[in-house]
């Protein structure tokens, strides 16, 4: 028996609102975007970054919690599995998209952040969320790894790198 695994982590800014709607069997789904940045001084010593955009989906207790607490800019954690959709467009051309199923949420934005979304009560720490249950949780900075590509002998680049500081609302291409 072959061993898999299905994982997706980020952290990054909301690059729109949640958009929840009901599946016409009652669920409620959230689906909106993370944009995330992956910073590198290249060989000349510039700073280079590159901006990747996800697509996430929220279903039940997790969706409203989105609705209620998060917005475009927010800050968060998210936590899931990578899963692709396709469908054939109006043009008979088979489209693909590509999602992270959220299973995990942290709401990163400080306290003053939130407090001026005017929906979400006071609090002194982020807000962690899973499915149906929204937890308060103390979360400390994350640890900031420096990262320096490494040229292996066979030419490739790899990278140990994980660095909260990387996304940045100021950094976001909109």
């Amino acid at each position: 028996m072959a061993f898999s695994l299905n994982r997706a982590q980020i952290i990054g800014n909301l690059t729109r609102d949640p958009e929840v709607r009901q599946t016409p069997g009652g669920q409620t789904v959230a689906t909106f975007g993370v944009a995330t940045n992956f910073t590198w001084t290249d060989q000349s010593g510039v700073k280079q970054v590159k901006t990747e955009f996800h697509n996430v989906v929220a279903w039940r207790g997790l969706a409203e919690i989105c609705r209620q607490y998060v917005k475009k800019g927010s800050k968060v954690y998210i936590e899931g599995r990578l899963q692709t959709r396709d469908w054939e467009g109006p043009d008979g051309v088979k489209r693909y998209r590509t999602e992270i199923i959220a299973d995990n949420m942290i709401m990163l934005d400080g306290r003053r952040d939130i407090d001026s979304m005017g929906t979400a009560p006071r609090q002194t720490a982020p807000m962690a969320a899973t499915g149906t249950d929204v937890v308060m949780e103390t979360v400390s900075e994350a640890p900031s790894v420096d990262f320096e590509p490494v040229q292996s002998n066979s030419g490739t680049v790899s990278s140990n790198r994980s660095k909260e500081d990387d996304v940045s609302l100021d950094d976001l291409p909109f």
